[in-house]
């Protein structure tokens, strides 16, 4: 499915709706460049799941956990990793058996990581608030 959205605030409702039909142990490869809405997107995945507390981009720290919602959000960003053994070394295996939905911002950078099963987010800028987001894969229509 695709969809367009013309600010911050509609990326985010469309996270936020998608975010509604997700099941524990979902995992969602966010891909595109940097300031196209990945962020703003999961920022809405929280209040869709009943999260509520502030969203960053885990740069630095790689991973951020969202608790206190209806299950939690791990929402990591692979920007700095080297590749898919890095995932592992930080404890990817841990997160997806805690039954909670994975985001993973830059899932470009860890190419073979997934197994498959994961809700592919594909950004694009089309405009200075635009963006086309297409969601791809998983059992979802949102």
């Amino acid at each position: 499915m695709t969809y367009t959205t013309h600010s911050e605030s509609g990326t985010e409702a469309l996270g936020a709706e998608f975010a509604k039909t997700l099941p524990a142990g979902a995992v969602v490869a966010l891909y595109g460049d940097l300031g196209c809405g990945k962020t703003a997107f999961v920022r809405g995945m929280a209040r869709g799941m009943g999260i509520d507390c502030v969203v960053n981009s885990p740069t630095f720290t790689i991973v951020n956990e969202y608790l206190g919602g209806e299950m939690p959000l791990f929402h990591f960003d692979m920007y700095r990793l080297g590749g898919a053994d890095e995932l592992y070394d930080i404890g990817w295996e841990d997160y997806l058996g805690r039954g909670g939905v994975c985001a993973v911002e830059w899932s470009e950078n860890v190419p073979g990581a997934f197994e498959g099963d994961e809700i592919a987010v594909r950004f694009e800028k089309t405009g200075e608030n635009d963006r086309t987001i297409t969601i791809e894969g998983g059992p979802l229509t949102c």
